[in-house]
């Protein structure tokens, strides 16, 4: 049942003054849109029209009930012209959640252009390492490298990108160089606090291998973890995709 299809039926009927005339403009039979005023009738338990050869007239509830759904009908239309300007034309405020390193070194620098190509979009962008809850904090889109945790997110894939393994020179004379990914249980690490951070992923031909690491330290920030490897032994850890250059590596890691 559509209560605004029997709605309009009826409006169409008084304003058009015709069965006919108001099946032509919504493209029905006149039988059909007798049959919408007919069972809206019904389910109001009242008669909103009298009907003769002749012409058609409203009874008093029929008179309240036009004026009333007419209105109705007007703010419905209004809506949805509203909405389909704001899709045609991008507006208000949009909050974006991300990740330190891809907000501050991807997404930052790409904003004054997609400013300038939608000026009437306003920015709140929230950079944090942390997990969140999209609801909870209000976010409109979240950006994330890595499976999806909620399935009933829509999700769409934006780019892949490579993770490398990454242990500073004196770290990997002093521990030795892991030769296959499980070597990597016995050494040192870093990890960026995740759901499946401590598995890190192989690809093995066709197949994909996980490792599970044992960590030394866990942050939740991959700027704190960047500059955990470059204190003291200068630790193995999983570095983010390539093109993304970490303050202060100066090439002093190997991968």
């Amino acid at each position: 049942m559509d209560p605004t299809g029997d709605m309009r039926a009826f409006v169409r009927v008084v304003e058009r003054q015709s069965f006919s005339a108001a099946a032509s403009l919504l493209g029905l039979t006149p039988s059909a849109v007798s049959r919408l005023v007919t069972r809206l009738e019904g389910r109001l338990g009242v008669r909103l029209l009298h009907r003769t050869t002749r012409r058609l007239a409203l009874t008093t509830e029929g008179e309240l009930y036009f004026a009333r759904a007419r209105q109705i009908l007007v703010d419905i239309e209004d809506a949805e012209a509203e909405v389909t300007r704001l899709r045609g034309s991008p507006r208000g405020r949009l909050l974006i959640n991300t990740s330190h390193a891809f907000g501050a070194h991807q997404l930052a620098p790409a904003l004054p252009d997609f400013l300038t190509r939608y000026p009437d979009i306003e920015i709140e962008l929230s950079i944090t390492d942390r997990i969140v809850d999209l609801v909870e904090e209000q976010a409109d889109v979240t950006i994330r490298a890595g499976p999806i945790a909620d399935m009933s997110l829509a999700a769409h894939k934006i780019a892949e990108s490579e993770r490398m393994i990454c242990a500073a020179p004196s770290y990997l004379a002093q521990r030795g160089v892991p030769r296959v990914p499980s070597d990597l249980a016995k050494h040192v690490c870093i990890i960026v606090a995740a759901p499946t951070s401590s598995h890190w992923p192989f690809r093995m031909g066709d197949r994909v291998d996980s490792v599970e690491v044992a960590p030394r330290v866990i942050t939740d920030n991959g700027e704190a973890a960047t500059r955990a490897r470059r204190r003291r032994h200068r630790k193995a850890w999983r570095h983010p995709p390539r093109g993304f250059n970490p303050p202060g590596t100066d090439g002093a890691v190997a991968d």
